[in-house]
């Protein structure tokens, strides 16, 4: 329970980037809604495309009566819709991120600059992009596949819905974590086996960010502003996975007052 609190406040320290560094975060926030726009732009094609494609799935059930033939396309319709909608959920974090690789990065160093750096390694831009395909995709994958299985389960009755919104904000918020977590351990030189096997030891601290993310996500536009700031909480649960600070350094004075003595004695 301490690990999922820790976990809640590290996203509620990553909204405060936008009072600190607005303008880093308002470039955080377009990828996002760039990404938005991409997959309600491919819902919308599927909106207008939906007849033709429940008329197909369902060509078995031409020469049943004309009443079944509409409810079984009428079922069909609205569980590819909804099939949808739940992938685009999954897909959008992983799309964001390649849209916006470079805008994290910076998002991810601002706070790792604040907090009195990090040790990096230095890698080529290409090799950095690739890895950071590569490992978006693998966790793609893996999340999409996962998310059907939840979906599924959503059709068990009585307690299928309730588990599956459960289960799917659980196990969505891991792997939200260890993909936006996953700047701040590449900066390091961490691979995604690496850093998904560390955090694996304090599952706690990365459910309790990304599931709040995850909720935040479904909020409509919420992502836009939620993704920046749950970059910047990914980066502080990174440094305290492998216990560097995470506390900001007490500010200097700006003004040091002069000793005691300075002034010459009155006359």
């Amino acid at each position: 329970m301490r690990d999922l609190a820790a976990g809640v406040r590290y996203l509620a320290r990553g909204f405060g980037m936008w009072g600190r560094r607005p303008k880093l975060m308002l470039f955080g926030a377009i990828p996002a809604l760039l990404a938005a726009l991409l997959l309600l732009g491919a819902l919308i094609g599927l909106g207008f495309g939906i007849t033709d494609l429940t008329d197909w799935m369902t060509g078995f059930a031409e020469s049943w009566p004309q009443w079944l033939e509409t409810t079984i396309q009428v079922f069909a319709g609205v569980v590819i819709f909804a099939l949808a909608i739940w992938l685009s959920i999954l897909v959008f974090t992983t799309l964001t991120l390649l849209i916006g690789d470079p805008f994290y990065e910076k998002i991810a160093e601002a706070v790792d600059d604040e907090l009195g750096g990090a040790p990096v390694v230095e890698r080529g831009i290409w090799k950095a992009i690739s890895i950071s395909l590569r490992d978006n995709l693998r966790m793609l994958g893996k999340s999409i596949v996962i998310g059907v299985l939840l979906f599924a389960l959503g059709f068990v009755p009585v307690v299928g819905t309730v588990l599956a919104i459960i289960i799917g904000a659980l196990v969505g918020g891991w792997f939200l974590s260890v993909e936006l977590s996953g700047y701040a351990f590449q900066r390091r030189g961490h691979r995604y086996p690496q850093y998904r096997r560390m955090l694996g030891r304090r599952r706690g601290l990365a459910i309790g960010l990304g599931t709040c993310v995850f909720l935040l996500f479904l909020i409509p536009l919420g992502a836009v502003l939620v993704m920046p700031a749950a970059v910047a909480g990914s980066t502080l649960l990174a440094r305290d996975v492998l216990g560097e600070n995470v506390q900001r350094p007490a500010q200097q004075p700006t003004h040091v007052p002069p000793p005691s003595n300075f002034y010459p004695p009155q006359r």
